[in-house]
């Protein structure tokens, strides 16, 4: 399932850069259409001879002919993707020690305390939580308590034992209302990390969504930062569906409870590619990717220096 999450991930996450350069292709294909037509030295006796007559004479150079310039169309082809910027990461911080904020969204509803099998999903979420505040020892951990209601527990702190401490004490029983909420708990988020202004990321830690998804969708244009969920149910649970629907509607990813550890190891690891700073418009810095085509391009290149040669050679 990890390697789905990360198909997945590349590609909700791939676009280009400058979208714009794009459009740069259709002219090249132009231009190198046009380039064809003017430089074919047969071209007088194309429009007078048969078509079929000229395919059976002219073979052998029909094939020296393509084959270079075919090279230049795909050269120009990948220098234009590679121009355009496709990415699919964003730049880690240029700050070491400016850890963003991750805020835990904790579902704390009835359907949390049930055995699935021993210890509940709520103590399994514990447990979770406490790993969390573990392996972030030091970065900054918030705590949102939710069901038919949200509320603040911590905002985001350094002192992660504390957060451990206090999620460790969340249970159905001290929740005013029953119920799930989710839309509320994400706007919670979203009020504090955007007060923060440090960027961050949002963790929803839940059995099920049973929020409906027109209250989701309308959350989405709201919510400025990544989503991604923990769930605490069986990987074979009816229950998964609705974590499925809510992830595609918030474009959040799924890591499933590991009792090796593996999801904590996945969570940070998105959580460390979490925008530095955002205002709701948007200023994530995406690492341009375009550089892996550049060799290439080299390729495209080479292969015509190789044709020369052999023209060369052939004299």
């Amino acid at each position: 399932q990890t390697g789905g999450d990360g198909m997945n991930e590349f590609i909700s996450n791939f676009h280009f850069i400058l979208p714009f350069a794009l459009l740069l292709l259709p002219l090249a294909v132009g231009i190198w259409w046009l380039w064809q037509r003017l430089s074919d030295p047969l071209q007088g006796w194309r429009d007078q001879l048969d078509p079929e007559l000229m395919h059976a004479l002219l073979v052998g150079q029909k094939v020296s002919f393509r084959g270079p310039a075919l090279a230049i169309l795909l050269g120009w082809s990948i220098a234009i993707l590679a121009i355009a910027g496709p990415t699919w990461q964003l730049e880690p911080s240029p700050f070491a020690d400016d850890a963003t904020p991750l805020m835990i969204l904790l579902k704390a509803d009835i359907s949390m305390d049930v055995p699935d099998p021993a210890p509940s999903r709520l103590e399994r979420a514990h447990l979770k939580v406490a790993d969390l505040a573990e392996a972030r020892k030091g970065q900054p951990l918030g705590l949102i308590a939710y069901a038919g209601s949200a509320h603040l527990v911590l905002p985001p702190t350094r002192d992660t034992a504390t957060v451990a401490q206090m999620a460790a004490e969340i249970s159905p029983d001290i929740m005013p209302r029953a119920g799930d909420q989710l839309d509320l708990a994400l706007a919670e988020a979203q009020r504090i990390l955007g007060a923060a202004n440090q960027g961050g990321s949002i963790l929803v830690i839940t059995d099920a969504v049973d929020t409906d998804l027109p209250s989701l969708k309308r959350q989405i244009a709201d919510v400025a930062f990544p989503v991604q969920f923990l769930a605490i149910n069986a990987p074979d649970s009816s229950e998964s569906a609705s974590i499925q629907a809510a992830a595609r509607t918030l474009k959040a990813s799924i890591t499933q409870l590991d009792v090796e550890g593996k999801d904590i190891a996945a969570i940070i690891r998105r959580a460390a590619n979490a925008p530095v700073a955002q205002s709701g418009e948007g200023q994530e810095h995406w690492k341009d990717m375009g550089y892996w085509l550049v060799p290439f391009v080299g390729v495209c290149v080479l292969a015509l220096f190789r044709r020369e040669d052999n023209k060369e050679a052939a004299l």
